[in-house]
């Protein structure tokens, strides 16, 4: 690598890592807004507006682009999968976000890089050596000691948040079985609309919903605002520098939900929560290690 290319590749990390701490943060405000606007309204009310509202804003996106929202790529096997995972995925979450303080649900939720690198091994085929499989165990002791079942501090509202994690852990497999070309605007407009019709079929079975009142638009309207350019961010971040470089700072997503939890919320995770939270987020990164490792060898000539 010349040093002109070295330059611009540690330039490409440094704006990718800026980016992507700032893409944690947002998605740590807009799980507060999310937790704020669940306690006067039903789940499936909130799963329909913010899926109708980051649909809508991705279509325009790719409308302005040329791109055609309705497509037969849309109906692809693995677009499908990918859109049932991300309904899953969201609605588990939301209720891990109702149920249980802020800190415990994206405690759990930082083990979806982990889950990932399971499911490439088991069903995409992809070498998981011995030392990255015992980090995919000690996450998931990590996230033992998060949930706790059969303690008296069990919260059952807990399993939401690991029924987030499998699904969005699912929806990114999913996503590595798309044609290459399918722009990753058209993909979150297919899998925000298909949230939004989850949320429209649980407002239906559930009896209906209410029209927001007062603060609840600004709730709603926060959470969209947040996710949405916290998803470009996200995006733009994968894009501007190494993703070994990039993925271990999405773990600051922790950080930031701790900080709003104590300000917001008043919430004080106890020893347990953060010896787990700790495990799950050290055999994360260690696992990013192992990859990079790994990509740096299998470059080197001769190997």
């Amino acid at each position: 690598m010349t040093a002109r290319a070295a330059l611009g590749s540690a330039a490409g990390n440094q704006r990718g890592i800026l980016l992507m701490v700032l893409g944690m943060a947002l998605f740590a405000v807009e799980d507060a807004f999310i937790k704020v606007a669940m306690a006067g309204l039903p789940p499936g009310e909130v799963l329909l507006v913010l899926g109708a509202a980051g649909g809508a804003t991705f279509a325009l996106a790719a409308r302005a682009r040329g791109l055609r929202l309705l497509s037969r790529r849309a109906l692809h096997p693995a677009v499908l999968g990918r859109n049932a995972c991300e309904m899953v995925g969201t609605l588990g979450y939301v209720l891990a976000l109702a149920a249980v303080p802020l800190t415990t649900a994206s405690a759990i939720f930082q083990a979806v890089p982990l889950f990932v690198t399971m499911g490439a091994a088991l069903f995409l085929g992809e070498s998981v050596g011995w030392r990255r499989w015992t980090a995919i165990l000690l996450g998931f002791a990590g996230v033992i000691v998060i949930i706790r079942p059969g303690a008296e501090s069990f919260q059952p509202g807990a399993l939401w948040a690991l029924l987030a994690a499998f699904g969005l852990a699912a929806r990114d497999l999913f996503t590595r079985r798309i044609p290459a070309g399918t722009d990753s605007l058209l993909l979150a407009g297919w899998g925000l609309w298909a949230v939004a019709a989850l949320g429209a079929g649980q407002l239906l079975a559930s009896g209906g919903g209410r029209m927001p009142e007062g603060a609840e638009w600004a709730w709603l309207l926060g959470a969209w605002a947040f996710g949405t350019t916290a998803y470009w961010t996200l995006t733009e971040a994968t894009r501007a520098g190494e993703l070994s470089a990039v993925m271990p700072f999405r773990y600051t997503r922790l950080l930031f939900a701790l900080l709003l939890g104590a300000l917001v919320f008043a919430e004080r995770p106890d020893l347990w929560t953060i010896v787990g939270a700790s495990a799950v987020i050290a055999s994360g990164l260690y696992s990013f290690a192992r990859e990079r490792a790994r990509a740096l060898s299998m470059r080197r000539p001769g190997s």
